[in-house]
């Protein structure tokens, strides 16, 4: 049988540490530590040549039990929807009434952090209910 593998969700952006911050406060993750001899990160980022500087940002889920998230720099903008992207899982066993209220909440204070709501998927007699989202550069995720 094999082995299951750590694994860390990668994001290509425009600016790496505005949406690593982002994605914190959506999943309650944390930026690590800089690395050893650097106080902050900023201090370790001044420390590399003129083009590496912003090029990657990360943060972690502070339980050690969710996948590391890495934000890396590119040059090109979005343009066409995702493969593949996050469900954030705000109201898992939750169902009618009481699902519909805390996705909306959460889809309140998401808005609040710069995401924005593109539209709620109803319930059906496969699903239940779900609200599509964008993050602050346009990657799609749902909360679910």
């Amino acid at each position: 049988m094999p082995t299951i593998k750590k694994f860390q969700v990668t994001f290509d952006c425009a600016e790496p540490e505005r949406v690593a911050r982002f994605w914190c406060e959506v999943l309650g993750y944390v930026v690590p530590s800089p690395p050893e001899g650097f106080t902050t990160w900023a201090d370790f980022d001044r420390s590399l040549p003129p083009g590496d500087q912003g090029a990657w940002f990360a943060c972690v889920d502070p339980s050690g039990v969710g996948p590391r998230l890495f934000f890396q720099r590119v040059p090109e903008g979005k343009v066409v929807k995702n493969r593949v992207h996050l469900d954030v899982r705000v109201a898992t066993g939750l169902v009618g009434e009481e699902r519909l209220a805390t996705l909306e909440s959460e889809c309140a204070r998401l808005v609040a952090l710069g995401a924005v709501r593109e539209r709620l998927l109803p319930a059906d007699e496969d699903n239940e209910s779900c609200i599509v989202m964008r993050d602050i550069e346009g990657n799609e995720f749902c909360l679910d």
